[in-house]
Parts: C-alpha cells; sequence; structure tokens
C-alpha cells in the first residue's frame, strides 16, 4: 500500500508556523473569528418548517446574480482552489489548459441549464423520472449518485486534514484525523440544519472571501514584480526547474508518445464534462426560479469562475517564481500546498508583520470555507438521493409526509457525513486523489449522456436510461480502477501492485462512448421487446409500439398504459384507455379518489396541493405519488 507523501512540516507549515508567535496567534484568533460566526449564520438560516422543497431547493427564489454566487462558490471546490495554482506551478503550459478547462465546462453546463431547470424536481432521480418512472431508474440514479458524491468527498475531507492542521501550526497523522472528524462534524451540522437554505449563505461568504483572498494576494504578487506579467513568466520558467519545456505542453504526463497526448486530451475532456454533470452542480440549478433565471444564472457564473480562474494562473506562476517548483513538489506532489507556500514567502515569513498575518489568516479562511462550503453541496446531495429517491419514491412509494421526508433527508445527511468521515480518517496518509478523479469519470460517463438522452432526444426509454447509467458506472470505474493511477505506477496507490492492465490514465475517451453507445443500443432493445401484437397486450392503441414501462415523455400516456398529458399541463388523469382490462374512466374523471395535484390532477381524497409547486402542498401532507 502506498502511502500519500503529505507537505512536510518545514514547508507547508510556512504558512503559520514560519510565522513568530504574536503573528501566529494572530492568524488563529482571525481564523476563528472569522469562521465561527458563519458557521452559526448557516445553522440559523435553515428553513423555519419542514417543507421539502426549502429543504433541498431554498424555495427555489434564487436570483441570477445570487444564483450565480451560489453556483460559483459549488463549483470553486478545493481541489480547483489548491490543485489548480499548484498544477500551473508545476507543469505549466498543461497546467494553464486545465484552469481553462473549469472555465469550458459551464459552457457545458449553460447548454444543460434551460431543459435542465425545466425537468427539474429535487433530485437526478426526479428528471430521470418524467421518462422513465419506476424504483428500477430511482435506484439505478441513487447508485450513480452516491459514486460520485462519496470518494468526492473522502478526498475534500482527507486534503482538509492535513491543510487546517498545518494552517493551526500541528501535524502528525494523529491531528489530521481529528481535524477531519472536526470539520467533518461541521458539516454536518451545517447540512443537517441548515439545508439547502443553509449552504446557500455558506456558498455566498465563501465566494465573496475567495474571490477577495485571491484578488489580495494576486496585487501583493504583481506589486512584488513590479506589475510586469513578463517579468513574472520569465522568473516562472526559471523557477519552474525546466525553463524550455515549462511554456509547453507535455509536462503533467511524462513522454512525448501517443498515450501521454491522449491523458491530456483525457483527462481536459473529465473536466470538462465532468464538473458540469456532478450531482451537487446539476441540483444547484434547481434553486433558480425559472428555465431563464437559471441560464442567466449560469452566464454570470461563467464571468466569477473565469476571473477567479484568471488569478489561480498568475498565483501558480507566482508559486514557480518565488518557491519554485521544486519545493512545490517536495511539499506535495500533487501541488496543493503552492498556494499556502506562496502565501507564506508574501507574507513575509517570520519577519510578517500585521499586514502578513492578516494575509495569512485571510487565506485560511477562505481555503477552509472552500472546504466547508463543498463538502456542504455534496454532503446534500448524496442526501437527497438517500432520502428523496430511495426513501420516499422506493420504499414508501411517494406515501409520506414532508415533514417526514425532511426528517430522512437529515438523518441521511447525518449518515452521508458519517460514512465520508469515516472512510477519510480510514485512508489518512494513502494517496486517494484518484477518487476525485473516478467522481468525475462517473459524472461525465455515466450522468452526462443519460441527460443528454433523456432532454434532448424522444426515442431514449428506460432500457436505454438503465443501460446508460450502470453501463457508464461499470465501464468508468472499472478502467479507472485497471489503470496506472490506481496501481503499477509511483504515485499509484498500490505502487507495488499490477492490476494496469489499462494503458490510460484517464478513463473518459473509452468509457464516454461506451455509455452512449449502450444508451442508443438499450433504446431500440426496449423498442423491440415493446412490440406487441395486439393492443390488449400493452394497454395502449395498437400500433403504438411501447409497452407501460418503455413510454416515452411526452407521448400522452402514464406508465400504466392510461391516457395522460405531458407533465405539468393541468389535465386530468384517466381520459384514455384502462391498462390490462380494456375500460376507460370518463372523459375528465379524476384518477384516484378526488385529492387534487397541481393544477387540479386527482390522486387521493382530502388533501389538496397549491398550484405551480413541484410537489407543492403545506407541510404535513401527504406527497403524491409518482
Amino acid at each position: 500500500m502506498s502511502t500519500l507523501t503529505h507537505p512536510s512540516t518545514e514547508i507547508l507549515l510556512a504558512a503559520s508556523g514560519a510565522l513568530d508567535q504574536d503573528a501566529r496567534d494572530l492568524v488563529l484568533i482571525g481564523f476563528l473569528a472569522f469562521v465561527v460566526p458563519i458557521l452559526f449564520i448557516c445553522v440559523l438560516s435553515g428553513p423555519e418548517r419542514d417543507r421539502v422543497e426549502d429543504f433541498y431547493m431554498a424555495g427555489r427564489t434564487l436570483r441570477p446574480l445570487r444564483g450565480a454566487l451560489v453556483l460559483s462558490g459549488v463549483y470553486l471546490s478545493a481541489a480547483t482552489v489548491l490543485g489548480t495554482t499548484g498544477s500551473v506551478a508545476i507543469y505549466g503550459y498543461d497546467g494553464l489548459l486545465i484552469a481553462l478547462c473549469t472555465v469550458l465546462s459551464l459552457g457545458v453546463l449553460l447548454l444543460l441549464a434551460g431543459p435542465l431547470r425545466r425537468h427539474a424536481g429535487y433530485t437526478l432521480g426526479d428528471t430521470f423520472a418524467l421518462r422513465a418512472p419506476g424504483p428500477a431508474v430511482r435506484i439505478a440514479v441513487a447508485v450513480v449518485t452516491l459514486s460520485a458524491c462519496v470518494p468526492y468527498l473522502v478526498v475534500q475531507l482527507s486534503g482538509a486534514g492535513v491543510t487546517t492542521a498545518a494552517l493551526l501550526g500541528l501535524s502528525g497523522p494523529g491531528v489530521e484525523q481529528t481535524a477531519i472528524v472536526m470539520i467533518g462534524a461541521l458539516v454536518v451540522c451545517a447540512t443537517v440544519f441548515g439545508g439547502m437554505r443553509g449552504t446557500v449563505v455558506i456558498q455566498v461568504i465563501k465566494t465573496l472571501v475567495l474571490l477577495g483572498a485571491a484578488a489580495a494576494v494576486t496585487a501583493v504578487l504583481l506589486h512584488r514584480f513590479g506589475w510586469d506579467t513578463d517579468s513574472l513568466i520569465r522568473a516562472a520558467a526559471q523557477g519552474s526547474g525546466r525553463p524550455d519545456a515549462y511554456l509547453r505542453p507535455g509536462l503533467r504526463f511524462a513522454g512525448t508518445g501517443a498515450r501521454s497526448t491522449l491523458d491530456l486530451i483525457g483527462l481536459m475532456v473529465t473536466i470538462v464534462l465532468g464538473v458540469a454533470c456532478l450531482p451537487h452542480v446539476t441540483m444547484q440549478l434547481g434553486a433558480a426560479p425559472d428555465a431563464a433565471a437559471a441560464r442567466r444564472t449560469v452566464r454570470h457564473t461563467i464571468g466569477i469562475v473565469g476571473a477567479f480562474c484568471l488569478a489561480t494562473a498568475v498565483l501558480g506562476l507566482g508559486a514557480a517564481a518565488l518557491v519554485g517548483a521544486p519545493a512545490v513538489v517536495g511539499a506535495d506532489p500533487g501541488g496543493n500546498s503552492a498556494l499556502l507556500l506562496l502565501t507564506a514567502v508574501l507574507a513575509g515569513g517570520p519577519t510578517a508583520g500585521t499586514g502578513g498575518a492578516l494575509l495569512v489568516a485571510l487565506v485560511s479562511s477562505a481555503v477552509f470555507l472552500t472546504t466547508l462550503a463543498v463538502v456542504a453541496s455534496v454532503t446534500l446531495a448524496a442526501a437527497a438521493a438517500v432520502a428523496h429517491d430511495l426513501y420516499t419514491r422506493v420504499l414508501r412509494h411517494g406515501r409520506t409526509t414532508e415533514g417526514r421526508e425532511v426528517a430522512a433527508a437529515r438523518w441521511a445527511s447525518a449518515g452521508a457525513g458519517v460514512l465520508s468521515i469515516a472512510l477519510a480518517v480510514g485512508v489518512q496518509g494513502w494517496n486517494v486523489q484518484f477518487l476525485s478523479v473516478i467522481s468525475l469519470a462517473v459524472a461525465a460517463s455515466s450522468l452526462l449522456p443519460a441527460l443528454v438522452y433523456s432532454l434532448f432526444w424522444r426515442g431514449f426509454n428506460r432500457t436505454g436510461l438503465l443501460w446508460t447509467l450502470y453501463g457508464g458506472l461499470v465501464c468508468a470505474v472499472g478502467l479507472q480502477l485497471s489503470s496506472p493511477v490506481f496501481s503499477g505506477s509511483p504515485a499509484a496507490l498500490f505502487p507495488d501492485r499490477h492490476f494496469d492492465w489499462f494503458p490510460l490514465q484517464t478513463v473518459v475517451l473509452v468509457s464516454l462512448p461506451v455509455a452512449f453507445l449502450l444508451g442508443l443500443l438499450g433504446s431500440m432493445r426496449g423498442r423491440r421487446r415493446a412490440r406487441v401484437p395486439s393492443a390488449a397486450m400493452s394497454g395502449m392503441p395498437y400500433g403504438s409500439g411501447y409497452a407501460p414501462d418503455e413510454v416515452p415523455y411526452g407521448t400522452g400516456y402514464a406508465p400504466d398504459g392510461t391516457a395522460r398529458p405531458p407533465h405539468g399541463h393541468g389535465q386530468t388523469h384517466g381520459h384514455g384507455q384502462a391498462h390490462g382490462h380494456g375500460q376507460t374512466h370518463g372523459h375528465g374523471q379524476a384518477h384516484g379518489h378526488g385529492q387534487a395535484h397541481g393544477h387540479g390532477h386527482a390522486y387521493e381524497p382530502g388533501r389538496t396541493y397549491g398550484p405551480g409547486r413541484a410537489y407543492g402542498g403545506r407541510t404535513e401532507e401527504p406527497l403524491p405519488p409518482e
């Protein structure tokens, strides 16, 4: 088993330990005085009533500008803040491409934003259920969501433990594990009590603090070079130790052959497509009031994230120039210490005054809030998949109340948090960076094809959806576990074992086409199986070609064979053919016993749901069946 070479105490603690005692105390006081009130604000901003829409979607009231600040906070993870800066410092041109890909991924999200918001429920399971209702799809979506979220949480918490311990002037495995437990507990509390409303507050504050910290450090850095970017670039090339290759592609993956080129292209595709389709990112779009607001939110986000990525590129060059790429690699092979090392140098080290200490405190708070905010959003997405898709829709078949579902979501948040904390503590000291690659590969290989087919292809059906979700998941995870990032290379999790029969470090170039092909073949097979010799066997008009579980969205037929208008048009159920016995309910007769849902659909007696909500209604009212 490999151990991850975490930042050495002498180097990483430069951000706090290299300061004198008075400056270090000021950093700690400023850090606690800044972070603790934010956590209280997050908890106090939670929903006042146990409403599902408030807990999952913050009432769907986020206007574009505020929504852009929140979405930027969701996008800018610790991997982006720390990892991209380190990639630029170590790999030069290739690192700049990685920063660019982060912005380009928002272009993919912009294309999906309008259709995704129009078909948004509370989870991706709600979106896919419009095309293929039923428990099998809900279970598949939940499995894929958890497969993307849990590894992402482990990586975030593991890195947070090392960084937080170092920023507080401490070191050692026990201290790092304690820091993981403390951070994880804070995230669980913020998610359990705050829900989406609480995470919105912390995301807005995190984005503003992060932008302020990036602007402050960038200004100090450029001032050091007399605001001459050419001098900064030349110094970065010299500090990289490879001045001739620093500004040319090829450093990220050693070698000049086709394999290294494919790895670089695969990494860029993984970032562009994977980040845009992570469950907590797509879930955030549902908080916009409508599709137009969702698109404007993404457009504003492109400007914010683009400005920040430009700052990370400058900071990465500064780390190479002032710290040196060899020192960054010696502290952490992944480069995650580059920003902290640069901040320490700019602060003045042991001779730092109050201004330098405040700069370190600002960066420390930004890094901590970044981890806390992203982990809270990912935890909420995982909890929604468990509580809404598995508990409410699969186990309870929709027969529950809003209060019970919110309670289930709170318990699911605690469960997801505890599981992630336990895994992060257990693997502390291992090289778990490949887990973040798995999360992005799963999102790009499974969720992206399913979303594209579901939103843009009317022929996509239940069989195609299941083949896409499971096929993309198995292909991405299987190939990643067979790649050099898992075994057989010095930086792998198991460097002394050899399961690396797949030659590439990035798998999306193979797993993504496979998932699209499986979706196509599955839909064709589903249509062939659906063709029956008579209308009596299908419960639908003769010659339709679709069985009850293979109905394309928008055809006007419900999964049980009864005629039904497209979702959300406000017409009544039950005016078509009855499934199985050939009788018809009278046109306009309510399906069920008289309970109104949305704009007039009836399901059960006695309770109504206010018009215009996804599932509407007041607290403690039954949720409508699917």
